[in-house]
């Protein structure tokens, strides 16, 4: 038999991360034969919701109900109001994240609602991180992956747009300064190609794209305004997270962040890509020491798991795999990176490997759709200038100042240098290390902060020169910089022939570097 309550509402004012709650006295939950974390359906004035129970001894009164501002906006309810209360079935999709947690295969449906009930707010953050979990440990076949990119697709909102040749980039991750995007898009867009390139912010690098890109435009859009901008410029650099596009990765990256775990990268990053009618993309992965990917081997093989998936998709999917190991330019930090992007796009200074990997990855988009000699192609709109035209087109249409130039943007006024302890030439770099320097100095939070390489592996360096500067916003921030100075290895100096990399004299806290970026 189906109980059946009427409770006064009563608004908590709380957010409770999408989930729709409701608090109840112990007393009404026992009335009713409910729990802690069983659903209930509350109704009003014909509109319904299912929220997940909570409940307290002295919160709520007795006769009332407790309602989260996800039930407020559902049910558009004012304080005082009155509702029906009836105990509600779990979601039938926990039975499948079961049947996940036994190693069996999910269909589309079975996956579709998951991912729906993750959306809606349906399912408690254990219940998440359970699935989440499965998929780690059972992990998903190709079409499995495929079918949850698919349902992250159906369950957002997408970009439709009146253009026939849709191309995109994406990188995994994991590359250091990684500042790419900033002049690939204006490449490919000069080249009459359309790029709706939606970005990350940063999660545990010290800047992401849309980091980057918010120093020089807005790049908080709407799906309607970026479909303005995308009309008329051909191209973007849009926050995703605006966007509302496969929102059930968001939920997602909230547990694997924490766990250190990335069980849906593939899935995640090709949702987003066909949310915006991508028809072919390509596929940066970083490579080396410190990255997501450590070895050519691992990469071709996670290469061919995207393009079996674009294949299922309808998408036309290529990969790069590109050099990670060092920092791609001088620059870490979204003021600093935005700054030497657009020297680079003015032409005012050559960073060989930015330029070599723009073009590369821009020519490879070119000659998937049928363009000859792409990366010269890419060069050449580069060197004479018609990327620049097109990235300042697309920071007016964002909203920005078109006529901004590099000694426009502010970088952060305190600094301390870290300098040589010995003449040499720099063996190597610890490039997460520079991350978490750049990061102990405010990135990407504070957008002035970040750290200026001088020098670079492979330079030589005398007793007492700086290296690099870490710059902060805030000065009392140095004082965690200098302390990761003192206490960890962050260059290495040495003879060019130098075999020995460090001496381990005593036990040491290994510290995991893991990177999550989509």
């Amino acid at each position: 038999m189906c109980v059946k309550m009427m409770f006064v509402c009563r608004r908590i004012g709380l957010e409770t991360g999408g989930k729709p709650v409701a608090i109840f006295n112990r007393k009404d939950a026992e009335d009713m034969g409910i729990r802690g974390l069983s659903r209930v359906k509350i109704t009003y004035r014909e509109k319904c919701v299912t929220a997940i129970v909570n409940l307290s001894e002295k919160m709520i009164p007795v006769g009332c109900v407790g309602i989260s501002e996800e039930v407020v906006k559902k049910l558009k309810i004012k304080d005082g109001a009155k509702v029906n209360v009836e105990v509600a079935k779990f979601p039938s999709s926990l039975e499948y994240i079961k049947k996940k947690i036994k190693g069996r295969k999910l269909s589309y449906e079975e996956i579709f609602e998951i991912v729906k009930d993750v959306v809606e707010g349906n399912l408690t953050d254990m219940e998440i991180a359970s699935f989440v979990i499965a998929l780690e440990t059972r992990g998903l076949d190709i079409e499995e992956a495929a079918n949850m990119s698919l349902a992250m697709v159906e369950t957002g909102e997408k970009l439709e747009l009146r253009k026939k040749k849709i191309v995109d980039k994406h990188s995994i991750g994991g590359a250091i300064g990684d500042k790419t995007s900033l002049v690939a898009v204006p490449i490919i867009a000069a080249a009459g190609l359309t790029i709706p390139k939606t970005s990350s912010r940063a999660i545990t690098s010290a800047a992401g794209t849309a980091d980057r890109a918010e120093v020089l435009m807005p790049v908080e859009l709407d799906v309607e305004e970026m479909r303005e901008v995308v009309e008329k410029t051909n191209g973007c650099l849009i926050w995703g997270g605006a966007l509302h596009l496969a929102p059930a990765d968001d939920v997602f990256i909230q547990v694997e962040y924490p766990l250190s775990i990335d069980p849906l990268l593939l899935p995640s990053i090709m949702a987003k890509k066909k949310a915006v009618g991508s028809k072919f993309l390509v596929i940066d992965i970083p490579t080396g020491r410190g990255t997501k990917v450590k070895t050519i081997g691992d990469a071709t093989l996670l290469a061919k798991d995207f393009m079996m998936i674009g294949k299922k998709l309808g998408m036309k999917v290529e990969c790069a795999i590109t050099e990670g190991e060092n920092p791609i330019g001088r620059s870490i930090g979204p003021a600093l990176e935005a700054k030497e992007a657009l020297e680079v796009i003015m032409n005012r200074q050559n960073v060989p490997e930015l330029v070599d990997k723009a073009c590369h990855l821009a020519g490879i988009l070119m000659e998937m759709v049928g363009m000859k000699n792409g990366y010269k192609k890419a060069l050449r709109i580069l060197k004479k200038g018609k990327a620049e035209k097109k990235l300042r087109e697309i920071i007016e249409a964002q909203g920005g100042d078109p006529q901004i130039l590099p000694e426009d943007i502010k970088i952060g006024k305190y600094w301390t240098d870290f300098v040589a302890d010995r003449d040499g030439y720099i063996l190597w770099m610890n490039g997460p290390n520079l991350v978490r320097i750049a990061r102990a100095a405010g990135a990407p939070k504070y957008k002035g902060s970040g750290v200026l390489l001088f020098k670079k592996v492979g330079d030589r360096v005398k007793k007492g020169e700086p290296i690099f500067r870490a710059f902060s916003e805030h000065s009392r921030k140095l004082r965690d910089v200098k302390k990761l100075f003192e206490e960890e290895l962050i260059v290495g100096i040495g003879d060019r022939r130098e075999m020995l990399i460090s001496h381990v004299k005593e036990e040491v806290e290994h510290k995991k570097t893991f990177i999550l970026e989509r």
